[in-house]
């Protein structure tokens, strides 16, 4: 890629964006990025009937606002800001959403950004796989370039996905057509707009922790519509003394924001899930529900189980008060019903089960030295079973299913996937449109597919 003589790194990201287009992607890009956005688009339609997305959707609908935007899952309109509050919320409200290599859930995010302002301005459907790729191009290299989810949650105490912010923006603004000096006062003006203190996990449930990236999505809206009306920001907010590396960034930030641009893709690193759990406890319930399958094990056989896992994924899901990122919770209920279903959470019905109860108690997490060796930041389980018999099984899971290493799902697959989440509503529907998402001349009559008239 050929970058103008210093212009800073906000300056070389905001040059990179504008050149942009989904012409200049690689085939199998684009259809990664057709499949995202089915996902996403989806888990809003879903997350728009659990608890943070139906308190999003309501304050949305209570605020006066220009109709310029589906908010996915009922049938109302607000403005571009707002719906992608309400639908970035409702994305991650259950955590079925996607995930990422780098941590966090920037489909949430970014693409409820992107299709926001797509709506608004009429774009087309290569529009906006273009620009959902550019903002996973964006923001996952910031979270990167930072050193990763982990640490800037160790050390700095922040939420990782609030740079996605940023990465919106940026998608957002190609939309739009920013020229790059707008673009880069995008990029800074989102970092006033989000942030976020990790204190937010230890909530009992899981409202702010999907409210965040709702808005985090609202935040990159406005700050490309705020760009686009003449309001600037630091010419190089990444690179310039007190940005954003100054702040957080590795010793080697500044190449790695800038590393592969436009040859390496973000959106490669995207995970999907075909679980309603917090992304550490999928690999887990994996090799447990294997073991169960190979060896005929019921609850009653059930002496104790042992979960390794790399250090940083158990302290994610080890012991939560919120039940589906809970591995010790999520893993009792999967042993005790024979798997999660994607329809109907477990909870609170399944703790008055005294089996539930007794199974629950019995499991352990600890670090597994392999894979902690093997992939600090993994998502990767070895389950351990003591049966009453005397005899122990064991497992080993490097990459759950719809883990990037492990390879993307087909459109069969998320189709199946979806039939199951969403029995009664035409998910046929949803993959075909999205399958040929490059021929819609306005993304707005994809969002309509979404909408439900009942709310």
């Amino acid at each position: 890629m050929q970058v103008a003589q210093n212009p800073g790194l906000t300056g070389t990201l905001a040059e990179y964006a504008t050149s942009t287009s989904v012409d200049a992607l690689p085939g199998p890009i684009r259809e990664l990025g057709k499949l995202i956005i089915l996902d996403e688009f989806a888990s809003a339609r879903f997350g728009a009937g659990r608890p943070a997305g139906r308190l999003a959707a309501r304050f949305v609908v209570s605020q006066a606002a220009r109709a310029e935007a589906r908010v996915l899952g009922t049938r109302y309109r607000s403005s571009a800001e707002l719906s992608a509050l309400a639908n970035g919320t409702a994305g991650h409200a259950d955590e079925i959403d996607g995930a990422h290599v780098v941590g966090g859930h920037p489909g949430a995010t970014l693409v409820h950004a992107a299709a926001a302002v797509a709506q608004l301005r009429h774009r087309g459907g290569a529009e906006l796989i273009n620009a959902v790729v550019l903002g996973y191009d964006v923001g996952t290299r910031l979270i990167d370039a930072c050193g990763g989810t982990f640490r800037l949650k160790d050390e700095f105490h922040l939420h990782a996905d609030f740079l996605h912010a940023v990465g919106a923006a940026v998608a957002c603004g190609r939309l739009i057509g920013l020229e790059p000096r707008r673009m880069a006062n995008a990029l800074a003006l989102a970092t006033f707009r989000a942030n976020g203190l990790c204190a937010l996990f230890r909530e009992d449930n899981h409202v702010s922790k999907a409210f965040c990236n709702g808005q985090y999505a609202s935040a990159g809206v406005g700050a490309a519509l705020m760009a686009e009306a003449g309001l600037e920001g630091v010419a190089d907010v990444i690179g310039e003394r007190h940005g954003l590396l100054d702040a957080w960034g590795v010793e080697d930030g500044r190449e790695r924001v800038v590393r592969g641009l436009g040859t390496e893709f973000g959106v490669n690193g995207a995970n999907f899930k075909f679980l309603r759990a917090g992304y550490p406890i999928h690999a887990a319930v994996e090799a447990a529900m294997e073991l169960v399958a190979a060896h005929g094990i019921t609850p009653d056989a059930i002496r104790s189980v042992l979960v390794g896992m790399p250090g940083n994924a158990m302290r994610v899901v080890d012991g939560r008060t919120m039940h589906n990122i809970c591995l010790q919770d999520m893993l009792g209920a999967a042993l005790v019903r024979g798997g999660l279903s994607l329809t109907a959470s477990p909870f609170p019905e399944i703790q008055t089960d005294p089996v539930f109860t007794r199974l629950r108690e019995r499991i352990t997490l600890r670090v597994d030295p392999g894979l902690e060796r093997d992939q600090p930041d993994g998502r990767g389980a070895v389950v351990t079973i003591d049966l009453a018999d005397g005899t122990t099984v064991d497992r080993r899971v490097d990459h759950p299913r719809g883990h990037s290493l492990r390879g993307r799902p087909t459109w069969p697959e998320l189709g199946a996937k979806w039939r199951e989440a969403l029995s009664g509503v035409d998910t046929d529907s949803w993959i075909s449109a999205a399958a040929a998402l490059e021929q819609l001349d306005d993304v707005g009559t994809f969002a309509e597919r979404f909408a439900e008239s009942r709310h």
